[in-house]
């Protein structure tokens, strides 16, 4: 199917309200940039929110199929919305091609460290006899191409235990929650406050024929475990220090990733009160934090 790309400007208050527009009124997908992206203009937003101020001016690059009028659908949406249509609009013919072919080929196994490998389904082990976690891209974060996932998982290896019980809060894709199962823990435990990260996650543990459990973060679940791990980021590790503290049993560990080398001591400072923590592991400027559980510090 030939596809038809339009693209425009407009003001960031009116991109939320039209991208609905569109993509109800049969838009295949909408995608949002700084219009002044690459020009002294440019306006950087990070990894935290609340840290930079949303773009002012977006472009937006809205997908349309092939029998569709790109220029309608617009029309459509700006009268539906009450925008007013934006200027020097653009329809962009995109040629066909083999769209799943060429994303798989964007994704090659991934050796986390000797003997522990990421292999997406199309593809086969590259180390016979190796462990091997089968993962495919996805809408939950956790492919094992980011460093903050590699340093978790690499940590995971070191430390699981055949006893162990496992908690991954913010799971995601459920990739540390099955790695701790295929590394040989009792049992995995991970939640998430995306309800399509948790669905990802137990499909991803049947592909891996797993038993792990998933829940989503606003349900109740109960758990005191021998290894907390967590993924997210600096701000909400920081908010979660009481809640992963009680998770975790005493003489318990946890480990702490998604933080950048310059918010360690922050993180650590937030967890101080219940852990003993162990130099930092890094990788491409993301750090993993480390540490144990001291005895009576509930």
């Amino acid at each position: 199917m030939a596809l038809a790309s339009l693209v425009f400007e407009l003001g960031s208050g009116d991109a939320a309200p039209l991208t609905d527009a569109l993509l109800e009124r049969g838009a295949l997908s909408v995608s949002a940039e700084d219009a002044h992206s690459g020009t002294d203009r440019e306006q950087a937003l990070f990894d935290e929110p609340g840290e930079a101020g949303a773009w002012t001016r977006l472009r937006l690059r809205v997908l349309c199929a092939e029998g569709d009028d790109p220029r309608a659908l617009l029309e459509g949406a700006c009268a539906a919305t009450g925008i007013a249509l934006p200027e020097a609009v653009r329809i962009e013919p995109l040629a066909e091609r083999d769209w799943v072919r060429e994303t798989q080929a964007q994704f090659e196994p991934i050796r986390i460290c000797e003997g522990f490998w990421i292999v997406p389904s199309w593809h086969t082990l590259p180390e016979p006899g190796a462990l091997a976690l089968s993962l495919d891209p996805g809408i939950a974060f956790g492919t094992g191409s980011h460093p903050s996932t590699r340093l978790c998982l690499k940590w995971l290896k070191h430390h699981v235990r055949a006893d162990d019980s496992v908690l991954d809060y913010g799971c995601g894709s459920g990739i540390l929650a099955i790695a701790a199962m295929k590394l040989g823990a009792a049992r995995s435990v991970g939640v998430d406050i995306d309800p399509g990260a948790v669905r990802a996650a137990r499909e991803n543990a049947e592909r891996n024929r797993v038993a792990c459990e998933f829940f989503d973060s606003r349900a109740t679940f109960a758990i005191e475990a021998d290894i907390v791990v967590a993924n997210i980021l600096a701000n909400p590790l920081k908010l979660l220090a009481p809640l992963l503290a009680r998770c975790a049993r005493e003489r318990g560990r946890i480990a702490l990733s998604g933080l950048l080398e310059a918010q360690e001591q922050e993180v650590q400072s937030a967890y101080a009160a219940w852990f003993d923590f162990e130099p930092p592991a890094r990788e491409e400027g993301w750090s993993c934090l480390s540490g144990v559980k001291r005895a009576a510090s509930r």
